[in-house]
């Protein structure tokens, strides 16, 4: 009978161990505090040395409006580096920033 058990948990650890993991799609809500046109938004997982493409593409998000972002890039990581441009003209310099988006309900840019 314990040669049984044994094959059981056995053939569970092995089954378990080469399903792959699903990746999560991070979700949150972006909200723009500032008084500028927030134009481009970035985000990369930290380690990646170069910024993904601009979730925004040819949106854009005014002062006091917020957007839901999904980040469904594939990756089991919680922690990103962002990035946010604002309209040409604007006081405000392009700010970065790192987070555990998984931890987010929402992030706030502030001026």
């Amino acid at each position: 009978m314990n040669k049984f058990k044994f094959a059981v948990v056995a053939s569970a650890v092995f089954l378990c161990a080469t399903i792959p993991a699903k990746a999560e799609d991070l979700v949150f809500t972006l909200k723009n505090a500032t008084n500028s046109v927030l134009t481009h938004f970035y985000s990369s997982p930290v380690g990646v040395q170069e910024w993904e493409d601009d979730v925004f593409g040819q949106d854009v998000l005014n002062p006091g409006e917020s957007i839901e972002i999904t980040i469904a890039d594939g990756r089991a990581v919680c922690t990103y580096d962002m990035k946010f441009e604002f309209e040409e003209g604007s006081d405000l310099d392009t700010t970065t920033d790192t987070e555990n988006l998984c931890e987010m309900g929402s992030y706030t840019i502030h001026e």
